[in-house]
């Protein structure tokens, strides 16, 4: 099984941890990162949309989508859990990784602030722009912790929210956004005592996108 991946994506370190978290071994691909131009033959082989992560089996049978692979992990390796066993706070990790993947990460990607930057924007605006939709999305996330109890997300373990977060909050860094989230915080510190995020960290994190 391989790991095929961008060095500084948030969702390649998603899965990363995820397989720490699990014991799973997977050899890592390491691709160019895009900068919004074409994608590589490559990368089209592994996913139509030539975005990655991707798992590759060795069957050669191809998974894409990080959150599909998180849950694909979640299925055939099911300890230590990703979701936990209630099905209404199961939701609500759901909710919270989504929050994440489908409303804040790929608004900062980096295909999109290339195109924003082609239609003729500053590059002050494109990077305010990125600060802004970041901010927006985790003032909702913390708020979205109230009533959970720390130090994780979600309890006393790092779950699929907490898989999310991490990376989230170091592109957070990278673009200069401000971070007023004591929750958030208090949950990102009780995940970086851990190996499984410490030591799949990006080489240059602050570059993540």
């Amino acid at each position: 099984m391989r790991l095929h991946g961008y060095r500084t994506s948030s969702a390649t370190w998603r899965v990363r941890i995820a397989l720490a978290l699990k014991g799973v071994a997977a050899g890592s691909v390491w691709h160019d990162t895009p900068d919004g131009g074409p994608r590589g033959a490559g990368t089209l082989r592994l996913n139509r949309q030539g975005l990655l992560p991707a798992i590759e089996l060795d069957d050669g049978t191809v998974l894409s989508q990080s959150v599909a692979i998180l849950e694909w992990l979640e299925e055939i390796w099911p300890s230590p859990p990703l979701l936990p066993p209630d099905p209404q706070l199961r939701c609500k990790v759901r909710s919270f990784a989504l929050a994440i993947v489908a409303d804040i990460q790929p608004l900062h990607t980096q295909r999109v602030l290339t195109h924003m930057l082609s239609g003729g924007l500053s590059e002050g605006d494109v990077q305010g722009w990125a600060r802004q939709c970041i901010a927006q999305g985790l003032d909702a996330c913390e708020t979205l912790l109230d009533s959970s109890p720390g130090p994780f997300c979600f309890g006393d373990s790092p779950n699929l929210a907490d898989i999310c977060l991490v990376p989230q909050l170091y592109a957070a860094r990278r673009f200069g956004v401000h971070l007023p989230y004591p929750r958030l915080l208090g949950a990102e510190a009780a995940c970086m005592t851990l190996p499984s995020f410490i030591e799949t960290m990006p080489e240059k994190p602050n570059a993540m996108l």
